[in-house]
């Protein structure tokens, strides 16, 4: 890993995080919307993130492999897709709704507000974590220069 490695690392995991936040937000903002451009009421999407790299084990064992700041594995995390959630969809009675079928019942998105809102805070928590990291490492970074002078 490269002198920015870890700057790099924490980017990567900055843009993911955006993303689940993004999602998220799309997700609250859709939970009644029962009529899409599909036909259907809107479905539940998620973000799949994957680890890039071998992980903390494989950066160690390259890095020893290579000498000190030897070129190791990138590191971080990637999206890998947005997908659709597929539990089913809930059902509500009501009669009087537009999209409401022969019985009375209708299909309501699978979004859950709970369960999306803690989405939401562990994203927002991690961004945070991120930044924290990203600002130790610049520290780091200028307490070396100014160990240089």
């Amino acid at each position: 890993m490269g002198l920015f490695g870890s700057l790099d690392i924490s980017a990567s995991a900055l843009s993911a995080e955006r993303l689940r936040m993004d999602v998220t937000a799309e997700n609250l903002a859709n939970a009644q919307s029962t009529r899409t451009s599909n036909g259907g009421p809107y479905r539940r999407k998620e973000v799949v993130q994957e680890s890039n790299g071998d992980g903390f084990a494989g950066a160690l064992a390259s890095a020893r492999a290579a000498g000190v700041g030897g070129g190791g594995p990138q590191g971080g995390v990637k999206v890998t897709g947005v997908v659709e959630d597929k539990t089913p969809n809930r059902l509500v009675y009501d009669p009087s709704h537009p999209d409401a079928n022969a019985q009375g019942y209708v299909s309501m998105p699978n979004v859950n507000p709970v369960t999306e809102m803690v989405d939401l805070i562990t994203a927002s928590r991690s961004y945070e974590a991120n930044v924290t990291a990203m600002q130790t490492a610049k520290t780091m970074f200028s307490k070396t220069l100014d160990l240089l002078r």
